[in-house]
């Protein structure tokens, strides 16, 4: 492992690096920043790796950090990337930077934009990223090594949804769509005179297709239009809103038309019928079932592997 270091590149002139150290980190003096507070199986933690983890955890959290529990929570990350690795479980710099562009893509960023958020409150995106990779490699041998005892029995499932039913309102029928997505691609940076444009010819379209024949007949040979092959969801694998719109359309017709960073989208719903396979209840359960068994599962093993390690507080 590289020891993380003090100085960023950019802040080479001493007086600058001093001022902007002192800013970020305290008033703590560059030497206090690189001395190691905890060793891990021989592997260091230093003082600014503890202070770069409180930015980060104050910056999601917006509470002031704990310090024990913050090098409580390094600790476990490096034994879990070091447990990981004795079962190949162990990403490539470029699936860290996958991760770290979904995690931007989630929040409507780029990854340069999320570097530079994070850069504008003192922290390093390594340090996310050293987060993501022990979240990445423990979720992966847990999942891996523990899958038999992970499985949720549909027998306890549909026990606990007896339970949970209670005096509720009884859930709503689930059904099998079969969809076709279509999409009216719309240049990126149009005017907004454009994109109105295309949602009119959208509808105007919606208006004229009656079957999914149909809409593949159009779609398919207009110019800037698109209609995927058919897939297959259930209620319970479909966003309350658009499952609500897909109960009020008629089979073989489209949604209506909805602005997206591709263009102007549609569904054509080719399909729908009754299910008993799974519905929106049953999968809540079931998700929070094998939650409860991971997290458990979790704990006792991390438990396990602390007890076996070699933690050595300076």
């Amino acid at each position: 492992m590289t020891m993380t270091t003090t100085f960023s590149h950019r802040l080479s002139p001493l007086i600058l690096g001093c001022v902007a150290v002192l800013i970020l980190m305290g008033c703590a003096s560059p030497s206090h920043a690189q001395a190691v507070a905890v060793m891990v199986n021989g592997e260091p933690i230093t003082n600014y790796d503890i202070e770069q983890r409180s930015k980060l955890n104050f910056l999601t959290t917006h509470k002031p950090a704990d310090r024990q529990q913050v090098i409580d929570e390094l600790i476990d990350e490096k034994l879990k990337i070091r447990e990981a690795k004795k079962f190949s479980v162990d990403p490539t710099s470029t699936d860290i930077d996958q991760a770290y562009a979904g995690m931007s893509g989630r929040m409507r960023i780029t990854p340069d934009q999320l570097t530079k958020s994070l850069e504008s409150q003192g922290i390093r995106p390594d340090t996310l990223k050293s987060r993501i990779k022990a979240d990445m490699v423990w979720t992966s041998l847990v999942r891996g090594r523990f899958k038999e005892s992970l499985q949720v029995g549909e027998k306890d499932v549909a026990a606990a949804v007896q339970v949970s039913a209670g005096d509720e309102k009884p859930e709503a029928e689930s059904f099998e769509y079969k969809m076709q997505p279509i999409v009216l691609l719309v240049p990126h940076g149009s005017a907004p005179t454009a994109i109105e444009a295309k949602q009119k010819e959208a509808e105007a379209l919606r208006g004229q297709v009656q079957s999914c024949a149909q809409a593949n007949a159009y779609f398919k040979s207009m110019p800037n239009a698109a209609i995927r092959e058919i897939v297959v969801k259930t209620s319970a694998d479909i966003p309350p809103v658009l499952r609500e719109l897909l109960d009020k359309t008629p089979i073989g017709h489209l949604t209506p038309p909805e602005v997206t960073k591709q263009g102007v989208e549609m569904v054509a719903l080719c399909g729908r019928a009754p299910t008993t396979v799974d519905t929106p209840k049953k999968k809540e359960i079931r998700d929070k079932m094998y939650a409860d068994k991971f997290t458990a599962k979790s704990k006792a093993y991390l438990q396990e592997i602390r007890k076996a390690a070699m933690i050595e507080y300076r």
